[in-house]
């Protein structure tokens, strides 16, 4: 039983921290305004018995951390039961990565965090395109890339960015003019 609610609670913390969800981040607090704290009285019986572990210490965690879990645990409350097991997958394969991987995904999605919005939805659009693509087809672009020289690669991203700028103008002029 406590191995299954550590699982549980390891995978809610992955959820809390990995773009999966491709959720907006609530709006932060203004420079400088503390966060608030999130009494532990506040969050719901199912919330509290899925962070049991925290609540001897709940109080002395950052008002960051605790709004991180709770808003984490809610969400992990609302998800199916097959939304479930895949987070847990995902948190595994997560947990079995080497620390240098995690640092450098870490890394890769703060680059991705630092991105306008539309530059955002461009590269949630392209990996949308990828995952429809057959395993086939998957694997084939992923050995282009992987033997392509950088130059090839360069040029292949060239390629991608004309590609899509040429859409964007695209869907600019089919746009109803207000």
């Amino acid at each position: 039983m406590m191995k299954a609610l550590r699982t549980t609670l390891l995978a809610l913390l992955l959820i809390a921290a990995v773009p999966a969800f491709a959720q907006q981040p609530p709006a932060p607090p203004a420079a400088g305004a503390p966060a608030a704290s999130t009494e532990w009285s506040s969050l719901s019986p199912d919330q509290q018995k899925l962070l049991e572990r925290f609540r001897d210490r709940w109080g002395t965690l950052p008002p960051e951390r605790q709004q991180s879990l709770a808003r984490g645990s809610q969400r992990w409350l609302s998800m199916t039961p097959e939304q479930r097991e895949g987070a847990k997958e995902r948190f595994q394969r997560w947990r079995d990565l080497p620390p240098e991987n995690r640092r450098e995904l870490r890394d890769k999605w703060q680059q991705f965090r630092a991105l306008p919005p539309d530059q955002q939805e461009a590269l949630r659009g392209n990996f949308r395109k990828f995952k429809q693509l057959t395993p086939q087809q998957r694997q084939r672009l992923q050995e282009r890339w992987r033997n392509a020289t950088p130059e090839q690669r360069q040029r292949l991203l060239e390629h991608a960015r004309e590609r899509q700028q040429q859409r964007q103008q695209r869907q600019g002029r089919r746009l109803p003019r207000p």
